[in-house]
């Protein structure tokens, strides 16, 4: 599907979508509970749903209500079960420590950029604990019942390893600990991971190098849990409201900790107003400036970051984004094509990007790049075009994000679909 947006300026309200990422934990632990949990979950995306069905080849059931979700745990797991991660980074690197835990064995499968990213040096820790993991790409076959001990990792690398090695250790008897090399990257994400645990009564002692989870533990469910807005969704119409009107996103927790809930904390740095406003964040234009943004805590947020830079004044440096090469996307060299191509005075770097501002760009075509925050980026750097900005292969949103069109319509986006076609 491709997508041509008009010149046109973005205003009003509009409600945020559950954070994928506290569906993923809390899904994954409700499934590993001792008891029925209800989730309070409004909406659900092709990530979400690549989880749920994985969760069900491994033997949890679902009753899928609108507004929420009772998960039946896995009481016997599923031998030889084939895991479809579609293109979920989260789901397959939560996953594979988890089916080692329960010794079930598994085969995961994936498409798009997936089989691509690699899953090592967790499964060489994997290996090192009492399983077989033929490959260090998809397609991955897992045998074997993974042991308990210490797992040794640098921190630098993503922290989706380190959460599918914490929720699979309350199911190790002797639980497990993990020591980190390096300093840890994207840290707010473990602690997602330590809070939800939390919630179903894991206790995880923080380390001088690392995280343990003591042996003897289990996952209780908490009965109803209502699954926290998303920050890094809510960023793209903040981010909006910085440039172009006054945009309020309903029902964000500001105490959630969630790291992308920085984006607040970085748009008031360049120059935007932001306020809370009943139980949610508003942002409204100002004199946008430009500021250094250090990408390793937010990573996500940096795409739809370097369109609000291109329309601020002066010089923006990101650095420490070198992981951003690894995502859906080589996210690096996406931003830098899309806004090159709107118009925007931008340079890649190994690590980063430089951004000059200018008050306008100017429009053209661009490719969403098969990647969701890729495809939004662009549509919010639209805003400040001159001209009709034509995104190709617009549904990557549906990865994240499958409302996105019509909430962009609904504040006042001109966004006038122009073809379907094979996913991007």
């Amino acid at each position: 599907m491709d997508m041509r947006i008009s010149p046109s300026r973005l205003s009003g309200a509009v409600c945020s979508i559950p954070s994928k990422s506290d569906a993923h934990r809390s899904l994954i632990c409700a499934a590993l509970s001792d008891a029925p949990t209800e989730l309070l979950l409004q909406s659900t995306s092709q990530d979400i749903d690549a989880t749920l069905c994985c969760l069900e080849r491994l033997g949890a059931a679902f009753d899928v209500q609108p507004g929420r979700i009772r998960v039946s745990p896995i009481f016997t797991p599923q031998q030889g079960a084939e895991l479809d991660c579609q293109e979920s980074g989260s789901t397959l690197r939560f996953l594979l420590p988890v089916a080692a835990a329960l010794g079930c064995g598994a085969k995961f499968t994936g498409c798009g950029r997936l089989p691509s990213r690699p899953v090592s040096p967790l499964r060489e820790e994997l290996i090192s604990h009492g399983c077989q993991v033929d490959r260090p790409f998809l397609p991955i076959a897992l045998s074997g019942q993974l042991e308990g001990g210490v797992f040794v990792l640098p921190g630098d690398i993503s922290s989706q390893f380190l959460t599918g090695l914490l929720l699979a250790f309350p199911l190790l008897p002797q639980g497990g600990e993990i020591v980190l090399t390096t300093p840890l990257q994207s840290a707010s994400y473990v602690e997602m991971t330590i809070h939800t645990l939390s919630r179903f009564g894991v206790l995880v002692e923080r380390t001088a190098q690392g995280f343990r989870i003591a042996g003897g533990q289990r996952y209780r469910s908490p009965g109803t849990l209502e699954i926290d807005a998303d920050w890094s969704s809510a960023a793209f119409w903040l981010c909006a409201g910085a440039i172009s009107g006054q945009i309020l996103c309903q029902n964000l927790n500001l105490l959630s900790p969630q790291g992308d809930k920085a984006i607040a904390s970085l748009l008031s740095q360049m120059g935007a107003q932001v306020k809370q406003q009943g139980s949610g964040l508003a942002v409204s234009p100002g004199e946008l400036r430009a500021i250094r943004i250090d990408a390793g805590p937010i990573p996500d947020l940096i795409p739809v970051l370097a369109a609000v830079a291109s329309v601020a004044s002066g010089q923006t440096h990101i650095f420490n984004a070198a992981r951003l090469r690894i995502k859906e996307s080589d996210r690096l060299h996406a931003v830098f094509d899309i806004l090159s191509r709107l118009g925007a005075d931008i340079q890649e770097l190994p690590d980063g990007l430089i951004i000059q501002g200018k008050p306008m760009l100017e429009g053209g075509e661009v490719s969403g790049w098969g990647d969701h925050r890729i495809a939004m980026s662009a549509a919010i750097a639209a805003l400040r075009c001159k001209k009709d900005v034509i995104i190709r292969g617009a549904q990557a949103v549906a990865k994240s994000y499958p409302g996105f069109w019509e909430d962009f319509r609904m504040l006042g986006g001109r966004a006038q679909t122009l073809s379907t076609g094979p996913a991007a």
